[in-house]
């Protein structure tokens, strides 16, 4: 069927073509049309009852929108979506490329699809930045509308609002934001791609990827590069402006979306200071599909890289983290002059480069950063360690925090300082890091004990002490004073020298949450540590 006539929808009568020998079935039901050729009658069956019984009954569309929207069982939601999206999954591995877009259309004109969609959007961290409308979803009235309006039919795309945040080599990067309705859209069509972009990517690709995070990347690089008869040369590879450059006229030749959606995404442009702006090529840094597009652009490098290491007698492994990856080779000659301008082709067909900044060939021993991690190998042992340059700049961040905030309450300056060491902490507990720990734990306690001195220059050192410190163990604890059922208590701050080492178990390579072999296996990681990116957790009542 013509894209021009997709979304139409009405009461009509549509004869489906199967595979079955009784092909005259005809069903008579409210839907918009789907493309033609489609051998899914039982699966429209299906659909259109668990539409029917969906959680939002007859009786609650009568009442107001708030409160259709608080009555949602989102467990039934995301099961029903899940199942969809498991089914689309399998067509792609079978190679059945119709049914698997049959299956996409059917996701994403479903309501389940549609109230995912607007919940992720005016719920997660960015929902509270308007794009170029100024409108906001803060409201349930307000998602509940946006999910009734929520169509393909007569939708236009709005140009994005242009910002920009710093970078850590003191550059700026230019972020897209798109209105609401843009970014529902965006969310709706790709829970209909992420089952295929699961499907197809790298196996040790690590970014933007549901229950993966940069630390299974870096055990992943352990693995490759720990034991003694490991490859000892590493390619270090960044590609340059990856989502301002990739190519529009191959994301629409390749990427299995609704092609006229994915147009007006890609040529929205951009407003910046109250000037239009054409947008030529790239993905915009910013839209909810963006990530999902990277990733398909870049599948298939490590297969090839793989397949050609073994035609010159080599042995090469490959771990993505988005635009940045490391590629270790047994050989320094097949590595640099095959292996690297392979990628160097690889890109261009897609309009992307290598950054000649960044990219360069390293020996083990001399050592290499990767995602925030230094990896180098001390008399034939590797050690994973936090890099020296972010440790430097997270302490740089601190001294800059505290200096900042020189009068403010002690219980506040703890209240902004103890996340940010958690974090940082967590980021880091899975290497070798105890000694740089204590380190930072140190560092700070010089600049907590100057910002108290400072407050109080007529005061002598030991009442400083006595009334910002304490003494636990041998080793004085920064801390201020709280009411909690009208007793004093200590508020203390974060320590992160006592922070534990503990070791990562990295998710299995070909694990992917569409896959019902895997379903269990994921399950009970997400039990023991909480997934990263788990808006919407695995459904096991899905299967």
């Amino acid at each position: 069927m013509a894209d021009s006539d997709a979304g139409k929808g009405g009461w009509r009568k549509r004869k489906l073509d199967c595979n079955d020998a009784d092909t005259g079935t005809c069903l008579i039901t409210k839907v918009s049309p789907l493309p033609t050729g489609l051998p899914l009658r039982e699966s429209l069956k299906n659909f259109i009852k668990e539409e029917k019984q969906m959680m939002i009954s007859n009786e609650i569309s009568a009442s107001s929108d708030s409160a259709q929207w608080q009555s949602i069982n989102w467990k039934a939601v995301e099961a029903h979506v899940l199942k969809l999206q498991m089914r689309i999954a399998k067509a792609t591995r079978e190679g059945n490329h119709g049914k698997a877009k049959a299956l996409q259309w059917i996701l994403t004109h479903s309501r389940s699809a549609k109230l995912l969609a607007v919940k992720r959007v005016s719920q997660n961290k960015g929902s509270k930045t308007p794009g170029i409308d100024g409108v906001l979803w803060n409201t349930d009235a307000r998602r509940m509308n946006a999910v009734n309006q929520l169509s393909r039919k007569a939708y236009q795309a709005k140009p994005l609002k242009r910002i920009y945040i710093p970078k850590k080599n003191g550059k700026l990067r230019p972020l897209g934001i798109p209105c609401m309705a843009d970014r529902a859209q965006q969310a709706l069509h790709l829970l209909a791609l992420e089952p295929i972009s699961e499907t197809i990517s790298d196996p040790n690709s690590y970014g933007f990827r549901p229950n993966r995070s940069t630390t299974d990347a870096i055990a992943q690089s352990f693995l490759c590069l720990a034991q003694k008869k490991a490859a000892k040369w590493v390619l270090e590879g960044d590609i340059k402006s990856c989502f301002d450059k990739i190519g529009h006229q191959w994301l629409l030749d390749n990427i299995a979306v609704d092609k006229r959606m994915l147009e007006q995404w890609l040529k929205s442009g951009f407003v910046d200071k109250g000037l239009f702006y054409r947008t030529e090529e790239g993905t915009p840094q910013g839209g909810i599909i963006s990530p999902t597009l990277m990733l398909i652009t870049l599948a298939g490098l490590e297969q090839q890289i793989k397949s050609l290491a073994l035609k010159k007698k080599a042995r090469a492994n490959f771990i993505g983290y988005a635009d940045d990856f490391v590629v270790t080779c047994t050989s320094k000659d097949v590595l640099e002059n095959d292996i690297k301008p392979l990628i160097t082709e690889f890109l261009l067909e897609r309009g992307l480069t290598l950054s000649d900044e960044k990219t360069r060939t390293t020996h083990i021993d001399d050592g290499f950063d990767f995602l925030g991690f230094n990896h180098r190998k001390y008399k034939g042992k590797l050690l994973i360690k936090p890099s020296k340059t972010n440790v430097l700049s997270f302490l740089s961040n601190l001294r800059r925090l505290i200096k900042t905030h020189a009068t403010i309450p002690v219980n506040n300056l703890i209240k902004m300082i103890n996340p940010k060491i958690r974090g940082w902490a967590n980021y880091y507990r899975h290497c070798v890091a105890k000694r740089v720990f204590g380190y930072v734990g140190h560092q700070l306690f010089q600049a907590l004990w100057l910002w108290a001195i400072r407050r109080h220059p007529t005061k002598s050192k030991s009442w400083v002490t006595h009334k910002y410190f304490i003494n636990r163990k041998g080793q004085w604890q920064f801390h201020g004073w709280q009411k909690i059922m009208n007793m004093d208590c200590q508020f203390n701050l974060f320590q992160i020298a006592k922070v534990s080492i503990e070791r990562h178990v990295k998710i299995r390579s070909a694990a992917t949450p569409f896959d019902p072999q895997h379903q269990e296996y994921l399950a009970k990681r997400k039990f023991k540590r909480k997934a990263r990116n788990s808006w919407n957790d695995p459904v096991l009542t899905a299967l």
